[in-house]
């Protein structure tokens, strides 16, 4: 295969993944959307966690709240977990890498407020332990997964959300994770402020 027929591949196969993913995930999408503008009119806050390329996903979906998505509005509370590396470091340091967005969300966290937990796999032992700590914190949790969910799908309650991508391959499952990071802020942003 040429590098022109491969790029067309990565096309094709991102625009089957996201048809697939429309299809079976925009009643999660709506449903997550309304509860974080829910959230966010009661004065909550939504804190964004993941590793690798989700930590980046993670501070995307705080950026765009914090400062604007499409329209001229005030800053809405969203924090990335992901960003503070003093705080990380030390957390790993001193206790364990697994522990260093649920030491955060323990000590930030109140009732009402919302954590965006992202995984591929589903598996990551510290976004894991995250979620339980939203949970002790009695914040809900709001999961962005892919394959079968992994672990992290068993740790849902019955107040959370998880938006499954259903693909296997890490790249199509990110390229989906990041259209919902934009459609929630979307959503957010029309419940909020309008039109």
């Amino acid at each position: 295969m040429n590098p022109s027929e491969r790029i067309a591949q990565h096309f094709h196969e991102s625009i089957q993944t996201k048809q697939v993913a429309l299809d079976q995930l925009r009643p999660f999408i709506e449903k997550a959307g309304v509860r974080m503008a829910e959230c966010l009119q009661r004065e909550g806050r939504i804190f964004a966690c993941g590793n690798g390329g989700s930590a980046g996903d993670a501070q995307h979906f705080s950026s765009e709240l914090l400062n604007r998505f499409e329209m001229e509005r005030p800053g809405l509370p969203a924090i990335a977990l992901t960003t503070d590396s003093s705080t990380i470091t030390s957390i790993a340091n001193d206790y364990d890498y697994s522990e260093v967005f649920a030491r955060q969300i323990r000590a930030l966290a109140h009732p009402g407020d919302i954590l965006l937990a992202i995984s591929t796999s589903g598996g990551s032992a510290n976004v894991i332990r995250a979620i339980d700590a939203a949970h002790d914190r009695g914040a809900t949790t709001i999961v962005l997964s892919g394959r079968d969910g992994g672990p992290m799908a068993l740790k849902l309650q019955d107040n959370d959300i998880e938006i499954r991508v259903p693909a296997e391959v890490t790249a199509r499952i990110q390229e989906v994770h990041l259209l919902v990071i934009h459609c929630l802020c979307d959503l957010i942003d029309r419940q909020l402020f309008g039109q």
